[in-house]
């Protein structure tokens, strides 16, 4: 918001909600154009600075941005302080891509997969994976799957003397990328004519040289001057020497795998996580939580494990997980019931139990065939100083605080007018759609993707009742719809439990347009320190500010 639309609030009141604007799209689709699959876009991430910006598409390749609009533009200082700084937003370039991904081949025999822990040495691992390969194709080949090159999620680590290190994973096998600048020096002329040569003779006639002699074998002498001038060894005499002039510097962008971590998951790989110590990061399929160290790709740690002895025994997996942002101890992980289990890496190597679990209670008589698969969480995120976790299951948003396990401090409706469509939702698997969720760098507000290519923002502050509905294009308020009801309250112990309520037109925004299940936008990313989104429709990157 600038200059006189500028909502001020109320001393102690909430936020005012923001105006969303529209700032830049990249790869955008032309009216009719077909999108190709392999440049669907399925991960979005912001490093901790805000400067630059990671995708993921299906067909394995990330794409990297950098902000513009902070640089030095050239003015003096007063010029940029008289700058209206309300009309700036941030700004992003195409930075580079590389393939970091390409189709694998995963056998499904679960003691194969962890010949690993066996062998150590990544030779005879190579040799060891070579034999099964061949042997598999030979033999038993129902037993192979390719594993497609889609990029699951994309995680920034720590930058070191100016070099960007970026986490990428498929469902199988994470890689650990550096991107760094290499200059090469051009050379565009010589400083000497290379037309002009001279003769032997004219270089012999330096004053060092001036009357060379020798030696015959009665002890006469014979000097050089004798010999005919018109001998010159090579033919066309020898050039001058010849310095290059460097002119100009090349700079390109170089991407290199550091390290691959594959090997250690019996199942999709869902999530990754780094560590705030800067050096470990974890990675987590359906059943399992494995405890990496960056320097070492030949080993990883199993911390977690609900994997039951008979798999018919199977009530719950893991849906996500993710380190907390400061206390390199912690982390939490989501299941398919609805729960989020908190974890303590120091009371034991293998977390078998939790320090805290949260879910929500089922009321009495809700209960239907729907209700475990809508209340599996696909997406969680701690806010920035980890005292709150954001989680997204199929219809709603809710808010944790990690120091009141009863039930959520608030919860967002979502998707409440697909209520009466589960069963249309369960037969066409849209109902098995995974929405990721982001909070803003201040914990104000949180958003969430949902069809039809919208998404939606929520204050989560103190009597905050703001819910926008955006639409990914380059007018984002042309499908806003009906302003939501104010928020109901209920008590619960000393803290305030919200429940908001998005718009409630069953399937039909304010324009009267159906919404659409099969555009959906499922992938977006909050600025860690601006109200700035960035969020993927199909091929397209849109990015708003406000």
């Amino acid at each position: 918001m600038n200059g006189a639309d500028e909502v001020v609030a109320a001393p102690g009141g909430p936020p005012p909600a923001l105006d969303w604007k529209f700032s830049q799209v990249f790869g955008e689709r032309t009216a009719g154009e077909e999108v190709q699959e392999v440049d669907i876009i399925s991960a979005i991430e912001f490093d901790k600075t805000g400067d630059h910006l990671a995708t993921g598409d299906r067909g394995g390749r990330v794409v990297l941005f950098e902000r513009t609009d902070t640089k030095d533009n050239g003015g003096s200082r007063r010029d940029l302080e008289r700058m209206d700084y309300s009309i700036r937003h941030p700004e992003f370039r195409y930075k580079t891509e590389f393939q970091s991904h390409e189709p694998e081949v995963f056998f499904s025999h679960e003691s194969l997969l962890h010949h690993h822990t066996v062998y150590n040495c990544a030779l005879c691992a190579q040799l060891f994976s070579l034999i099964i390969y061949i042997f598999f194709f030979q033999f038993d080949y129902l037993k192979s799957l390719e594993i497609e090159e889609k990029i699951n999620k994309i995680r920034w680590c720590q930058t070191a003397n100016g070099a960007l290190f970026l986490l990428s994973t498929n469902d199988k096998t994470i890689k650990f990328w550096k991107v760094q600048e290499k200059k090469v020096k051009k050379v565009s002329e010589m400083n000497v004519d290379p037309s002009k040569t001279v003769a032997n003779g004219s270089v012999a006639s330096s004053s060092s040289l001036s009357s060379p002699k020798t030696h015959l074998a009665n002890g006469a002498c014979q000097s050089f001057s004798s010999l005919s001038n018109d001998i010159s060894f090579p033919p066309g005499g020898i050039p001058l020497l010849r310095l290059p002039q460097v002119t100009s510097h090349e700079t390109s962008l170089v991407a290199r795998c550091r390290r691959v971590y594959a090997h250690a998951h019996d199942y999709h790989i869902n999530s990754i996580s780094n560590n705030s110590d800067g050096e470990t990061f974890i990675s987590a399929d359906d059943l399992r939580i494995n405890l990496w160290n960056l320097e070492i790709s030949s080993q990883s740690f199993n911390i977690v494990d609900v994997k039951p002895t008979n798999m018919e025994d199977l009530t719950e997996v893991i849906t996500s997980a993710e380190f907390h942002p400061t206390h390199c101890n912690t982390l939490a992980y989501s299941s398919s019931k609805g729960s989020i289990r908190l974890i303590d890496l120091r009371q034991s190597a293998l977390c078998d139990s939790h320090a805290k679990l949260f879910e929500e209670q089922e009321a009495p008589g809700a209960r239907s065939f729907f209700t475990e698969i809508i209340a599996s969480i696909s997406d969680i995120k701690f806010a920035k100083d980890g005292r709150y976790i954001l989680s997204r299951d199929y219809m709603t948003l809710k808010l944790w605080d990690i120091n009141m396990d009863s039930g959520p401090v608030t919860t967002f409706q979502v998707h409440e007018y697909l209520r009466p469509k589960l069963c249309d939702l369960y037969e066409n698997d849209s109902i098995f759609d995974k929405f990721e969720c982001c909070l803003s760098g201040d914990g104000l507000r949180v958003a969430t993707g949902s069809y039809s290519n919208l998404f939606r923002v929520f204050g989560c502050g103190p009597g905050s009742t703001e819910a926008t509905t955006l639409e990914a294009s380059k007018n984002p308020m042309r499908r806003q719809v009906q302003t939501p009801s104010r928020p109901s309250r209920s008590l619960s112990s000393s803290i305030t439990r919200v429940v908001r309520r998005g718009a409630e037109s069953p399937g039909v925004d304010a324009n009267g347009n159906c919404f659409d299940f099969t555009t959906k936008l499922l992938h977006l990313a909050w600025h860690p320190t601006e109200n700035s989104i960035a969020c993927a429709a199909a091929n397209s990157l849109y990015m708003y500010y406000a």
